[in-house]
């Protein structure tokens, strides 16, 4: 994932699971957040994400929905 403003400037009042990524820290969402998640990237206005990324998002926590005590990592560059 390319950070860039736009994600950086996501009002965490309206996306709060998005509007904790942070590009240098490690973030983990739980089963019950990566619900929201989800809805969050599928309401993302155009450009904030790339396609690819966005779809990469959506099977990964889908994934983790699936399955039982998963998590889904987001690692940030150190």
């Amino acid at each position: 994932m390319v950070w860039g403003p736009r994600l950086a400037g996501l009002d965490q009042s309206v996306f709060p699971m998005l509007g904790h990524l942070l590009p240098y820290a490690d973030t983990v969402f739980n089963h019950r957040q990566v619900s929201t998640l989800l809805e969050e990237v599928l309401r993302l206005p155009a450009g904030v994400l790339t396609d690819e990324f966005a779809r990469e998002v959506i099977e990964l926590g889908q994934a983790v929905l699936d399955g039982p005590g998963l998590y889904l990592w987001f690692l940030g560059d150190y």
